[in-house]
């Protein structure tokens, strides 16, 4: 029988055809062979990004990056609806906009989602981080996963360490970025309507961690929420950036969608362990 995709399931339907969870129906989905497919979760946040950028930032990077990657697959990605509260506990209380899960509780939702998404067909799924404090969150889930459910593979990429070009252009203004040059960039090319403008020139603050021997929340960190001299950024340096990140999450996907491990499972599933 020859494999059906979302594309020509969609292709009855006006407008542009779509590898997208939010988009179909269920009839749609159980139309399709998902164990094919590599499903992309965007896991975003919703918090503070000081006085010039959108409390969802991190979420609408994640989308927007998915997004991407799947326009330019022929078929075998999905992309999953975003996760938009994530934990951002780094952030305190003193500036407003921030809404945050505990870590445990983010990784229980994605352990549940990558899950019920499996019921689905869906058996390979790739987290999209877009912000730092979820990635403990994301290990321990995927932790998990590859622990309780060997029938499923999962992990994730974290955009501001998808490569090491990525990395060091990221961290030019500091280790411990926020709403700095390069988010603030790629926040400019994707929603540029979204940026004060007059304040992202006036709101770059240090990088204050260096040398600390403990962590503590924005307040104690940063003036206005921001680490990073957003005033250097641009939509240029934002497109640049945005496109980088997309071929490496699109390099992943393609040695990803057929991937196994490389030896067979040989260990019995302990009876003990609680679904």
């Amino acid at each position: 029988m020859p494999h059906t995709d979302l594309r020509s399931v969609h292709s009855a339907s006006p407008g542009a055809v779509r590898m997208k969870w939010a988009e179909s129906s269920a009839t749609m989905l159980a139309a399709v062979d998902l164990s094919r497919v590599v499903g992309l979760v965007p896991v975003g946040a919703t918090e503070q990004h000081g006085p010039h950028l959108p409390t969802d930032t991190d979420t609408r990077i994640a989308i927007a990056l998915c997004d991407a990657v799947e326009r330019g697959r022929p078929s075998d990605v999905l992309v999953l609806p975003s996760v938009n509260v994530g934990c951002s506990l780094g952030h305190g209380s003193a500036l407003a906009g921030t809404l945050s899960l505990f870590p445990d509780e983010l990784s229980t939702i994605l352990i549940r989602y990558a899950e019920w998404a499996a019921l689905s067909g869906v058996t390979r799924v790739l987290f999209v981080n877009g912000h730092m404090g979820n990635a403990p969150a994301i290990a321990a889930a995927t932790d998990v996963l590859r622990f309780r459910r060997p029938d499923l593979q999962s992990s994730w990429i974290d955009w501001w360490q998808a490569s090491p070009a990525v990395a060091d252009e990221v961290t030019v203004d500091g280790q411990d970025i926020h709403a700095n040059r390069a988010e603030t960039s790629i926040v400019l090319h994707l929603a540029p309507a979204l940026v004060d403008v007059a304040a992202m020139r006036t709101a770059d603050d240090p990088d204050r961690t260096d040398g600390l021997t403990f962590r503590y929340t924005a307040e104690s960190l940063s003036r206005n929420g921001v680490t990073g001299t957003p005033s250097a950024a641009s939509a240029e340096l934002g497109a640049r950036l945005f496109e980088q990140i997309v071929a490496v999450i699109d390099d992943r996907v393609s040695r990803g969608v057929a991937e196994s491990a490389p030896l067979p499972r040989t260990a019995p599933q302990p009876t003990w362990i609680q679904k």
